[in-house]
């Protein structure tokens, strides 16, 4: 692990795909809220603003033979980039009626329902080890929610849909990266323009076109200048997600993000007051001991299976 650590220190361009990476993940979160707190721009359109963003900047990157596209079937990808809107859609809708809190917390959740859906449906077994780091992890959460003085019922539907969604996003992912023999980035370069078509096509039904509130009502230039770089920070989150993993591994993106986790909720409770009470408290050190436990075993396993891969003839 020092050997690691002190290999990752020694690399500058992986300790600024890092920054880049610590630094958009939290300010994504703050902005977001910022924008629903102070404008209450609407939730869908600001959804489609990440999209488009995030598809031209994939065009760019592709024009800059950052990464080359692979054709693919839309008729492959329908429900990928439909379970692609419900996991941002809802996951901002949890942002906007929570604490930053219960949302980060909320998201925590994602990992043990991803482990049921592969165990139930995909027939993936998991160690006992791994298992026991859900208790901890859905007990924090449960603790918080339970202790959160701005709980409220619409909040925790909105982030029980989101992990549910994005656990289901995160499954399929894997599942047609696999399928179709591409990697993150040609996947989601296909994926953003179907996101975008279908969000624009429900937008008016659920978002007031005009007037207060409305996706062209009155915005301030302050307001739609915030929109803007909202969605330009949600494209640098997910490229530098993408070249992280790519240029080390899933695991030491996994362990960083323990840091982003610690620093997002400090800040929700610097920034916008959220109350914090000693039980909360509780339920944070649950909740972060259980994924710190989830990770280590997870590590302790690639490493064993590793090894057992290079000791055979």
């Amino acid at each position: 692990m020092a050997t690691r650590l002190t290999d990752l220190l020694g690399n500058t361009r992986i300790i600024t795909g890092l920054l880049a990476n610590l630094l958009s993940s939290i300010c994504i979160v703050f902005i977001n809220k910022w924008i629903y707190v102070h404008y209450g721009f609407p939730n869908m359109t600001l959804t489609l603003v990440h999209f488009v963003v995030t598809w031209l900047g994939l065009w760019v990157c592709q024009r800059m033979d950052i990464f080359a596209p692979k054709s693919l079937q839309p008729s492959k990808i329908v429900l990928l980039a439909l379970s692609f809107c419900g996991f941002v859609a809802f996951t901002n809708l949890s942002l906007q009626n929570n604490t930053i809190g219960t949302y980060q917390l909320a998201k925590a959740m994602t990992t043990p329902v991803i482990i049921a859906i592969q165990t139930v449906y995909y027939r993936k077994t998991f160690s006992t080890k791994i298992k026991l780091t859900l208790v901890p992890i859905t007990l924090g959460v449960m603790l918080n929610s339970y202790y959160d003085v701005r709980f409220n019922l619409l909040g925790i539907v909105f982030a029980t849909l989101g992990v549910l969604v994005t656990s289901l996003y995160q499954v399929w992912v894997g599942a047609k990266q696999h399928e179709l023999q591409v990697n993150s980035m040609q996947l989601l370069y296909y994926q953003a323009p179907m996101s975008s078509a279908f969000l624009l096509l429900i937008v008016p039904f659920f978002e007031p076109l005009t007037g207060e509130g409305g996706i062209f009502g009155p915005w301030s230039p302050q307001a739609l200048l915030m929109v803007l770089l909202s969605g330009l920070i949600a494209f640098l989150v997910n490229l530098s997600i993408y070249w992280i993993i790519g240029n080390t591994s899933a695991v030491t993106y996994n362990m960083f993000g323990h840091f982003k986790f610690c620093i997002t909720l400090l800040g929700g409770y610097v920034l916008f007051q959220d109350p914090l009470s000693l039980h909360q408290g509780l339920g944070i050190a649950c909740t972060l001991v259980g994924i710190l436990a989830y990770t280590h075993f997870k590590l302790a396993e690639q490493e064993e299976g590793k090894s057992r891969l290079a000791q055979r003839p």
